[in-house]
């Protein structure tokens, strides 16, 4: 398996269209975004789209962007959009990503990564604690969670 980063490849469209075959509506977001190239301007413009890829199939993706859903300036970098397809999941694919997210934010010089989500026991077992509750963009309640670097 490799990672790689969406707007790093020049095979744009193809993953783009992998990224289209998600089930979740946050993964058709994120396409949106990409098509309309708008991600960028929500997230930061040093956003990555990191994907997890084997042999042209696309298995697990997520961002590493400067903000989320919690429009926090002072916490800094979040993961989000955060996806494993079906046939890869329990595999612990995205702890991959998680890992690679967390190899960034050290080359940064980063104190914590935060994920906002509204899952409950998912993040745990990659090392990541639960923070707090934080209102996100739509003034709905999140769960932050945060990973020491």
């Amino acid at each position: 398996m490799e990672i790689i980063d969406y707007f790093e490849t020049d095979d744009k469209d193809y993953w783009l269209s992998e990224i289209k075959k998600s089930d979740w509506r946050a993964g058709k977001f994120l396409h949106e975004l990409l098509t309309e190239n708008k991600l960028k301007d929500l997230c930061g413009k040093s956003t990555k789209v990191l994907m997890l890829t084997e042999n042209k199939k696309l298995v697990s993706f997520c961002t590493y962007a400067e903000q989320d859903d919690i429009r926090e300036p002072s916490l800094t970098p979040w993961v989000g959009f955060v996806y494993t397809f079906p046939e890869f999941r329990g595999k612990r694919c995205m702890g991959k990503l998680l890992d690679y997210a967390h190899t960034l934010a050290k080359k940064e010089g980063r104190s914590h990564i935060y994920i906002s989500t509204g899952e409950n026991g998912l993040y745990e077992k990659y090392g990541y604690i639960f923070w707090k509750i934080m209102k996100d963009a739509d003034g709905h309640d999140s769960r932050v969670y945060k990973i020491e670097v």
